[in-house]
């Protein structure tokens, strides 16, 4: 075998790049079924169990992505902190009636999976022209490193996880405090 048709051939699916191909397929999968569960449940505790399932599934990716300190605070923060938060906010609110709305209009449904479509399209017909280039390990990944970057470079992205998550605490507590019965 020629050695540069070595390299231009697509890795079979029982090599290290065909496995790593296929579990971030897996992960992607993941991904966009919780966020389909937690966009299509008509009960809120189903759509909430879509919505962590969607969550593990971006920390999942991030730890692919060699950034372990960041899937875990996925984890800690958006599963543990906001889900569990709306969950009880969820538990804590008055019932309401369950009345099943229609669709707005005769075209709403065709029109959305339409427009669906047309987007799934773009990003796919993008994705098959895009070359994806492997980049070299900048860095450890390390709590050190991540934490000085935070609070230099990054330091707005930081304090804007802060201010969701006390968004996210707020909300539940006016949600808790009119209580089930008012």
């Amino acid at each position: 075998m020629n050695p540069s048709m070595a390299i231009t051939e697509a890795p079979g699916l029982f090599t290290a790049d065909g496995l790593t191909g296929l579990i971030f397929l897996i992960m992607m999968a993941v991904t966009l079924i919780g966020g389909i569960i937690a966009c299509c449940a008509e009960r809120l505790v189903r759509a909430i169990a879509g919505l962590i399932v969607c969550f593990i599934g971006v920390a999942a990716l991030y730890y692919f992505l060699n950034s372990p300190f960041v899937a875990m605070m996925q984890m800690l923060i958006y599963v543990g902190a906001v889900c569990i938060t709306i969950a009880f906010a969820i538990m804590l609110a008055a019932p309401e009636e369950s009345r099943k709305n229609g669709p707005a209009g005769p075209l709403s449904g065709p029109l959305g999976f339409i427009t669906a479509g047309l987007v799934s399209f773009g990003l796919i017909a993008m994705a098959m022209r895009t070359q994806f280039t492997s980049h070299p390990k900048i860095n450890n990944g390390t709590m050190e490193e991540i934490g000085i970057e935070f609070l230099t470079s990054y330091s707005m992205a930081f304090e804007l996880i802060s201010v969701v998550l006390l968004i996210a605490i707020i909300g539940a507590l006016v949600i808790a405090r009119a209580g089930r019965s008012k």
